[in-house]
């Protein structure tokens, strides 16, 4: 009966660890706790979850449409650059404005614009890479702006004033006949309201797809200068970067007063044919404001920040009116 009992013993002994063989030694003791201590680990043990990579919350720069500094290379909001008048907040450096941003900054009260009413014709049927027709449809589209150049009046403070400025992006504010027939127009209603005339000045020069009718340009916008002389009606350029060729040969270089804005490249001929035709290597500031202003040709450097407050100051002493700034 007693051999009997035994082997379901031995068998339950194989299966479970609970129930051990009778006569058993002490020695498999430590291995009993050793397995039972393993089991219990492996059951309580931390079950490894998805790792979660912490990543820095993004910056204003990475959320919002950003510009590129040309010359530090910083990357800065376009709020930013609008609040600080598109002067970088890193370098200092004097980022370009369009016609239309910069007159509204400028001017208290826009009163109406001039010139919309001139479109560009092809007198020549230019084709270069592509036709001038589509070339100019294309700046039109680039710019929202129907030519190069943006006139309009209104007040500066408690001063009448007309105010004109060229948008460099559009073909590089090229001086075609619609740009002589603004500007002209806007000295006429400075002439006839004998207002101030402003003109922020930004271009390559003459625009070669009208052949000699741009050249025309010169000579009527220098004209239209002149009546103003005569009238006694002040007329302030504004250099910005960049003035070259036939604007800077007339009505770029014909003001009462010439104000520049920081570093501007100013100049007839660009720097290389300069240097192909002279053969000499011409180091910086060549051609800068400060270059300039140092031999004579310009006026003053004025920051933009303090620009419209320097317009104001030499207009109020022009014009013989109250200076609101001095009271």
């Amino acid at each position: 009966m007693s051999q009997l009992v035994d082997k379901p013993l031995i068998m339950a002994n194989n299966m479970t660890d609970t129930i051990t063989k009778p006569n058993a030694s002490n020695d498999a003791a430590p291995s009993l706790q050793t397995s039972n201590t393993a089991g219990q680990s492996w059951f309580n043990r931390e079950i490894p979850g998805i790792k979660q990579q912490l990543t820095a919350p993004l910056t204003a720069v990475e959320t919002e449409p950003s510009t590129e500094c040309s010359s530090c290379h910083s990357m800065i909001t376009n709020t930013a650059l609008i609040f600080n008048c598109y002067v970088c907040p890193h370098c200092d450096h004097h980022l370009p404005m369009s016609a239309r941003e910069r007159l509204n900054w400028l001017l208290d009260q826009v009163n109406g614009e001039l010139g919309q009413e001139f479109t560009a014709k092809d007198p020549l049927s230019f084709v270069d890479s592509k036709p001038y027709p589509a070339r100019m449809s294309e700046a039109q589209e680039k710019t929202g702006e129907s030519e190069a150049l943006i006139v309009m009046y209104g007040k500066l403070r408690n001063l009448d004033v007309v105010t004109c400025a060229f948008d460099f992006r559009f073909m590089g504010g090229s001086m075609g006949s619609v740009v002589g027939d603004r500007f002209v127009q806007a000295a006429e209603k400075a002439l006839e309201d004998k207002v101030p005339l402003i003109c922020f000045a930004a271009s390559g020069g003459a625009r070669m797809q009208e052949g000699l009718l741009s050249l025309m340009q010169m000579a009527r916008t220098a004209a239209a200068i002149e009546r103003l002389r005569i009238a006694g009606i002040p007329y302030i350029v504004v250099l910005t970067n960049p003035v070259y060729g036939g604007v800077t040969a007339s009505l770029a270089m014909l003001g009462d007063i010439h104000l520049a804005e920081p570093k501007a490249m100013i100049g007839f001929a660009g720097k290389r044919v300069i240097e192909q035709t002279v053969r000499e290597t011409l180091e910086e500031p060549f051609q800068r404001a400060e270059f300039l202003l140092e031999h004579g040709v310009v006026d003053e450097v004025v920051h933009r920040h303090q620009l419209i407050d320097t317009i104001y100051r030499l207009l109020a002493k022009l014009c013989h009116v109250p200076n609101l700034n001095a009271q």
